[in-house]
């Protein structure tokens, strides 16, 4: 078959919805290489795909991504186009060109004020007709899927769960060296909790600060990655107010340095209050570290029985179930091998799989 990506996002964007792009395009031309695959994208960007993928870029890029690139799809003889990022074009489909489209989250739906109302408004519109035009709707969590259920009405026999992994960065052993090298540039000299994610209110690192408070423990350091927002202002105001020692927040840390910064925890921490999948989890998974997510949305999915969860709205829970993982080396290494087991249904050969059955079928 000839198919066609929307893949915008798998050449601009170095997180998430980037991420995801690259993971799909890269299990698919490894795994399923019988199929001649086009990747979409208004401009080249930052990232490379390889030379396995063809990259179509338009010459008139004025609502191409939304309209004019059926004309396209026609020309090059696509018979399935999919959107990895949530959107299709707008208006009726070309005849003999069938569409899956794939939704990450409807948090904006769900939790409106941590969102731009224009922003809010952009994404309803986009989301609610790419439901409803696509032959098959890809959800990333059953979380997920019953939110379209919910919030759009769409008939659940019309969507497919198809988890993902993260990048196989993560499942690669780092040497004690690395480790050594990469936690010591960031000025880490303990033991330490890790948490990675976007220091934004949803991500909810300031009920892990005051967990981390609760405990009192001067032989650990709280580590907390992520890109920075006003959030972290209210963070750093409360550790300087109540004179929390040991807690360290880094921005900007480069992905390389990611998975030895994993590997070298003692506990990984996500205490987000809602995700549509949870792919920081599935990376601590896989560097084999013991984890603790949060009830309420997908994580568990995500975890499995490789994590333990707690209330996000209750640090003293939190603080419990942190204790608890620290101070029982018989749990820390019933999570890493419950984890370790749980993340093989997520590696890409099985994706590649379920996506070109998907496929087949239509």
């Amino acid at each position: 078959m000839k198919i066609g990506f929307d893949a915008k996002r798998a050449f601009h964007n170095n997180t998430g919805l980037g991420n995801y792009s690259r993971f799909i395009i890269e299990a698919l031309l490894k795994y399923v290489p019988q199929h001649e695959y086009l990747a979409y994208t208004p401009k080249l960007g930052v990232r490379n795909l390889g030379s396995g993928i063809k990259s179509v870029v338009p010459k008139n890029k004025i609502f191409w991504r939304s309209w004019l690139i059926k004309n396209d799809l026609v020309r090059d003889n696509i018979q399935i186009y999919h959107g990895l990022s949530n959107e299709l074009p707008f208006g009726k489909m070309p005849s003999g060109i069938k569409t899956v489209v794939t939704i990450h989250d409807l948090i904006f739906e769900r939790y409106p004020r941590l969102y731009p109302f224009f922003d809010t408004l952009i994404y309803k519109i986009k989301f609610r007709q790419a439901c409803k035009k696509a032959d098959v709707i890809v959800a990333v969590s059953e979380q997920t899927k019953e939110d379209i259920v919910e919030f759009y009405g769409t008939n659940p026999d019309k969507i497919k769960v198809i988890y993902q992994d993260c990048d196989e960065a993560f499942q690669l052993k780092q040497s004690s060296e690395t480790i050594k090298n990469v936690t010591g540039k960031y000025g880490i000299r303990k033991k330490y909790i890790l948490s990675v994610g976007s220091i934004i209110e949803r991500k909810n690192q300031f009920c892990l600060v005051e967990a981390f408070q609760k405990l009192n423990v001067s032989n650990y350091q709280l580590v907390l990655v992520g890109g920075k927002s006003k959030y972290q202002a209210q963070i750093e105001k409360y550790i300087q107010k109540h004179d929390i020692q040991n807690v360290r927040i880094l921005n900007k840390v480069p992905f390389q340095d990611l998975p030895a910064l994993y590997q070298g925890s003692s506990l990984f921490v996500y205490p987000s209050f809602f995700e549509g999948f949870g792919i920081p989890i599935v990376e601590a998974l896989h560097s084999g570290v013991p984890v603790i997510g949060a009830t309420g949305s997908c994580l568990e999915e995500a975890g499995g029985d490789g994590a333990l969860y707690a209330d996000p709205a209750d640090s003293t829970d939190l603080a419990h179930k942190i204790l608890q993982v620290l101070a029982n080396k018989d749990l820390q290494r019933q999570l890493i091998e419950a984890g370790q087991k749980h993340v093989q249904q997520f590696s890409a050969k099985n994706i590649a799989k379920q996506l070109n059955e998907l496929y087949q079928s239509l």
